[in-house]
């Protein structure tokens, strides 16, 4: 592949970045400073969501370097998502357009459903039983889907998409959908690749975005396996390219032509991140990450089990 390629084609003819900083779960009063490093280091493609509760500081961020010209807003690619208690379709637009304002934007170049699950509607984004369960909410994302594709048509959006939807759910948009989705985003990493998965939004021209492309060491769930980062057989491969294991994990997103987003508010490693466009994994390392698969999830929402829309 061309060493060089930095962004994704969508079936409709707009392109992604092929990498974008993260913020899932960055530290509240650095997430700024994180997004004025990651334009200076060269990222043009950042992903967020209204649940992550920092969009506001992403926002200050991008302003900051378009006040200072660094940047203009055309030059950057924002990914935002609708959250679980907003899925009623007379709620989307206000939802995105909360969404713009704590990014100090008039579009998003993306927007996504962040699960198919819906909550509860209202502000609390994790409403509950007085036993700590989530209290659910009927509303159908396929209903949501109709008003997600009403803000293209009102250009508050450029593209929509799906996140952590299964092969099922993304049929069931793509059986009502006028505007078909552009990207799935999914968790996606050596030891957990969701192939079935990938195959079939593939075949329908659907983009995959990776979420944890590291294996969230930070947020792995507290087992006996050995995290990712220390996989012997990953860390063969980045002594062989001279290279560290994000990167090389990055890089193997890459080469399956994913979108992929790691996650850091350090300038070194979001530096180093970005760092992969000068070196190719060879076919045999390609096939030694794929044979690490673990089906060894860091992001299952399990507090949404029982959900009828639950996706795993």
């Amino acid at each position: 592949m061309d060493l060089s390629t930095t962004k994704v084609t969508f079936y409709n003819g707009n392109t992604i970045p092929v990498i974008g900083l993260g913020t899932w779960r960055s530290p509240p009063g650095q997430v700024t400073q994180a997004v004025k490093d990651a334009i200076d280091v060269g990222y043009r493609h950042f992903d967020c969501a209204h649940a992550y509760r920092n969009e506001h500081e992403v926002g200050n961020g991008l302003t900051a370097k378009i006040e200072e010209g660094v940047i203009e807003r055309e030059d950057v690619f924002i990914t935002s998502k609708l959250w679980n208690t907003f899925h009623l379709p007379e709620q989307v637009e206000h939802a995105c357009r909360t969404t713009l304002r704590n990014l100090q934007t008039d579009f998003l170049d993306l927007y996504l459903i962040h699960w198919p699950m819906a909550y509860k509607e209202g502000d609390d984004l994790a409403p509950k039983h007085p036993d700590g369960t989530i209290i659910f909410s009927d509303a159908d994302y396929v209903n949501t889907w109709k008003a997600m594709e009403k803000l293209v048509d009102d250009g508050l959006v450029k593209n929509i998409g799906v996140s952590n939807f299964n092969c099922k759910q993304v049929q069931r948009v793509l059986d009502v959908a006028r505007i078909k989705p552009v990207v799935n985003q999914i968790e996606n990493h050596a030891y957990l690749h969701q192939a079935k998965l990938t195959a079939f939004c593939a075949e329908k021209g659907i983009v995959i975005t990776a979420y944890s492309p590291l294996g969230s060491p930070a947020n792995r769930p507290q087992t006996n396996d050995i995290p990712l980062f220390e996989d012997e057989n990953l860390k063969t491969i980045a002594a062989k390219y001279c290279r560290d294991p994000g990167q090389i994990l990055i890089r193997y997103q890459i080469q399956q032509g994913h979108v992929v987003i790691p996650k850091s508010v350090t300038k070194s490693r979001i530096a180093s991140n970005f760092d992969v466009f000068s070196f190719e994994l060879d076919d045999a390392d390609v096939k030694l990450l794929a044979s690490l698969e673990r089906d060894q999830r860091v992001c299952p929402e399990a507090r949404a089990l029982g959900h009828p829309h639950y996706p795993f």
